[in-house]
This record gives C-alpha cells, sequence and structure tokens, in this order.
C-alpha cells in the first residue's frame, strides 16, 4: 500500500516554522535537515520513529514541491529512511531510487507545452493588472516561480492573484512567507497517480497542507490536514481529518494516524 505526505509544515518544521507555530515543552527533535552546514528541520523524535515504522511497512512516498536539490537537504532519507520513490518540484519530477524517471519527465515536458501561458506572459498580465510583489523572486529551474515575501498579501488580493493566473494555465500557493505560481500541468497529484499505476497499488492515506497539496490528496483513502494549514482556508473541513494540535505536534498526530492506517489494513 502507498502512503504519501507532504514534508514542510506537515511533518518536518523549520525554525521559523517552530516559531511561528508553536512547539510542544519537553519534547525531543530530531534534526532532519541540514542546509549549509547547519540543521535546518525537524521532527519530534517520536514521529521520526512512526516515519521509520511507515517506510518499513508500506510504500511511504514524500511529496513536496522543494527542488530535487532542496529535497535532497532532508538527511534522514540518505540511509535511516531509504526511500523507492520521491516526488519533488511539485511532481515535476519522480525519483526512482534517487533518479529521476525519464518517462515521467518527457511525459511531463509534453503538457507543459500545450497546458499554460509562459511565465514571461503571466509575469506581464500580473504587472498589467498592479500586482506587485514585495520580495525576492526565485526560480525553480524553468518550471516555476515564487516570491519570498516580505510582507504577505491580504485575503482579497490573494483571491485576486489566483483568479488572474488561473486564467493564464497557473496555479498559486502561500505557503508561509512563499508565494508560488505553478503550470497546471506540474502537479503532485498527477505524478503520484502515475506511481499507483505503476506499482498497481491504491493511495491509502495522504498528508498536507497546501492548497498544492489537494491534487494528490482527493485521491487518497484517507487524508489528513495539520489545523494551521492553507487547505482550511480554502476546501471545507469535511473533506479531510484536520489535526487537533497545530505546528509540530500535528506532524506527529498525522503521523500517528498513519500508523493507525496502517494496522487497519494489515
Amino acid at each position: 500500500m502507498i502512503i504519501a505526505s507532504d514534508l514542510d509544515r506537515t511533518l518536518m518544521y523549520s525554525q521559523r516554522a517552530l516559531e511561528e507555530l508553536g512547539r510542544p515543552e519537553n519534547v525531543q527533535l530530531k534534526p532532519v535537515e541540514i542546509n549549509k552546514g547547519k540543521w535546518a528541520g525537524y521532527m519530534t523524535a517520536s514521529s521520526f520513529s512512526m516515519l521509520k515504522e511507515v517506510n518499513q511497512h508500506s510504500l511511504f512516498i514524500p511529496v513536496t514541491t522543494r527542488t530535487t536539490e532542496q529535497f535532497n537537504r532532508f538527511i534522514i532519507f540518505e540511509k535511516e529512511i531509504p526511500l523507492t520513490y520521491a516526488i519533488t518540484t511539485n511532481g515535476a519530477y519522480i525519483l526512482y531510487k534517487g533518479e529521476p524517471l525519464k518517462d515521467w519527465t518527457d511525459q511531463l515536458t509534453t503538457q507543459l507545452k500545450n497546458g499554460s501561458a509562459t511565465e514571461e506572459e503571466l509575469a506581464a498580465a500580473l504587472k498589467r493588472a498592479g500586482m506587485i510583489f514585495d520580495g525576492e523572486r526565485k526560480q525553480a529551474g524553468k518550471l516555476f516561480f515564487y516570491y519570498l515575501l516580505n510582507g504577505l498579501p491580504s485575503p482579497l488580493d490573494l483571491m485576486e492573484i489566483r483568479e488572474l493566473a488561473g486564467k493564464y494555465g497557473w496555479k498559486v500557493s502561500l505557503q508561509g512567507r512563499k508565494l508560488y505560481f505553478i503550470p497546471n500541468a506540474i502537479s503532485k497529484g498527477k505524478a503520484l497517480d502515475y506511481i499507483c499505476n505503476r506499482e498497481g497499488m491504491e493511495a491509502i492515506a495522504g498528508a498536507g497542507d497546501s492548497v498544492l497539496d489537494w491534487d494528490f490528496l482527493k485521491n487518497c483513502r484517507y487524508r489528513f490536514v495539520p489545523s494551521h494549514g492553507e487547505l482550511l482556508k480554502v476546501k471545507g473541513p469535511g473533506e479531510f481529518t484536520l489535526t487537533n494540535q497545530l505546528g509540530i505536534a500535528a506532524g506527529e498526530e498525522i503521523l500517528e494516524h498513519f500508523v493507525k492506517a496502517l494496522a487497519f489494513q494489515s
């Protein structure tokens, strides 16, 4: 069986996320990500233990908007929790035993040519509409872009940005201070479906916090969303199980659900 999960602000938490969302007292943290020689991401020790269990008894698939280079900062996947598959760059790449699947990459390249306006066309449309972003613009290869914002847009502005981008075949997601613009063809859901078909397995359970995660969560039998997640603002709570906890404690709660799902299926 397949269990799939987003990582950032779902199972793993940066120092900024810990400061923003809080952390339980007297809880041991396990460092899981290293960046520029420093620890940059954490789980609770209990979460780490449960993730190892989930990976041993299911086909666990991380599903992240991070580029492959950024994903590789999670050093726990090198030896401690070895993976068969990982979905990176919001679904643009499927890694099989650490290497991109060429068939998937070729298929996506064709879809991108036919499904969305170019990045330049979208950027010009946003500028014409007077949408100015206070922050640094960054690229995810030549696939999509995002802003590291100094200030967050209002809910009304965010809705207008989403509507305009949608007309050009792009989707928008605000994750912490990162505002993502991603072509519709690049989809976590399509990538997970490809793996399910390739392996002849069903996605039993999934978890994620952002709008971009709904692409794959909607195809999972059981869906879990942290109560601090962006998804709660755009989807009704009846469409998934919401955690009782916030932040890193929500990550632990989600993994408890995964372990229960495994027991239920066995």
